[in-house]
């Protein structure tokens, strides 16, 4: 038997290989479809509640989950026109940013050029700095030929043409990025109905599923798998969202504090850009700094408005993320860390924000199936 055994093994690694590549190349080519699905399923894990709150109402299931994927799309309306209008005005005050970020390079030039030229009276002897340079004269042009060198336009006319070319070039740049995503916001359209039949179909579903399985104890473990991916999920959104609004108003009631241009719109994307996996605070810290290159001149208001940022972030990934997130996912640093890598280089950006939820589900599944509790706890605490 042994005899036997042994060349089933290497062909039990190639086959488990190649479906670990077959996989992922499923996941890689089809990401933007996944990216849809998964998003559209954790959207329906949270608004669940609102169905069953609902349904206690005496609504039928297919009414509550109607009511509640409108009343998600209210929000983000609502969220979408707030920050619409807030745009706006920031887009009318974009030559203004764009002559400070001019300013800003032009003044970074000069302390460069300043640098180098001190640095080379420091190298270079003194007897070789003050030595003319050998030049050949230049032939001369006869009389005839020669033509008076065109009026230099006044200063500020050039400053005009390059705020205007700085411009064309920054809304260029804006487009060209967004037309790179129209696959995802097509696909994006199809999320609400998704939810919707999601939650309208949902014991349809579970049902069928069930009853696809062969025994009784089977049934219980799909179950509670279903029930611990629900949970996990809807802790995972809760907890984000909570610990955002925290970090959104305390960002916001300083800058509105310190007198930020468009604290309203900065404040919220510094807290939920906090969130970001290990790349929360260099990302919220680049709102406030940006909209304060109009009325900030000096370092220290700079480091003032940074220092406060990176506070709020320990503060709410150390003290508050560990109670409001990190005891209901479950997942030890290390499994975390690969998540992130791995769904970074298969999804993007995407990736970074279902890679947690996604492991975690993972986690809640395996520890519910009992030939699978050993995977769970390695994924574990």
């Amino acid at each position: 038997m042994e005899s036997a055994a042994a060349p089933d093994r290497p062909a039990r690694i190639a086959s488990v290989l190649a479906s670990l590549l077959l996989i992922t190349a499923i996941l890689y080519f089809g990401r933007v479809f996944f990216i849809t699905f998964v998003s559209a399923v954790l959207l329906a894990f949270l608004l669940e509640p609102v169905v069953n709150g609902l349904m206690r109402l005496r609504a039928p299931r297919g009414l509550a989950s109607f009511l509640a994927c409108a009343l998600m799309l209210a929000v983000v309306y609502l969220l979408g026109l707030g920050l619409w209008l807030q745009v706006q005005g920031l887009w009318e005050d974009l030559p203004n940013y764009s002559r400070r970020i001019a300013e800003l390079v032009d003044a970074a030039v000069q302390q460069i050029e300043e640098v180098e030229k001190t640095a080379r009276e420091i190298i270079v002897p003194k007897r070789l700095r003050e030595a003319p340079p050998q030049t050949e004269p230049a032939p001369a042009q006869p009389k005839a030929r020669r033509k008076a060198a065109p009026a230099a336009p006044p200063p500020a006319q050039v400053q005009e043409v390059r705020i205007q070319r700085e411009e064309g070039q920054l809304v260029n740049a804006i487009y060209q990025r967004l037309a790179a995503y129209t696959d995802a916001a097509l696909m994006a359209s199809f999320v609400p109905f998704l939810v919707y039949f999601m939650l309208s179909w949902r014991d349809h579903i579970l049902r069928a599923v069930l009853n696809a399985l062969p025994g009784e104890r089977e049934r219980q473990s799909m179950l509670q798998a279903w029930n611990g991916i629900a949970q996990v999920a809807r802790a995972y959104l809760v907890g984000n969202f909570i610990l955002g609004v925290l970090l959104s108003v305390a960002s916001a009631s300083f800058f509105w504090f310190v007198k930020l241009p468009y604290w309203q719109v900065v404040g919220p994307l510094s807290g939920f850009l906090s969130l970001v996996p290990y790349l929360g605070l260099p990302l919220a810290l680049i709102p406030p700094l940006v909209a304060a290159l109009p009325i900030y001149n000096t370092l220290p208001a700079y480091l003032v408005i940074g220092a406060t940022t990176a506070v709020f972030h320990l503060i709410a990934l150390n003290l508050l993320y560990p109670k409001l997130v990190g005891a209901r996912v479950h997942l030890n640093p290390l499994v975390v860390t690969i998540a992130l890598m791995l769904w970074y280089l298969l999804w993007g950006a995407a990736g970074l924000f279902l890679a947690i939820p996604i492991t975690a589900g993972l986690k809640a599944a395996f520890d519910s199936i009992p030939s699978l509790r050993p995977y769970g706890q390695i994924l574990g605490t």
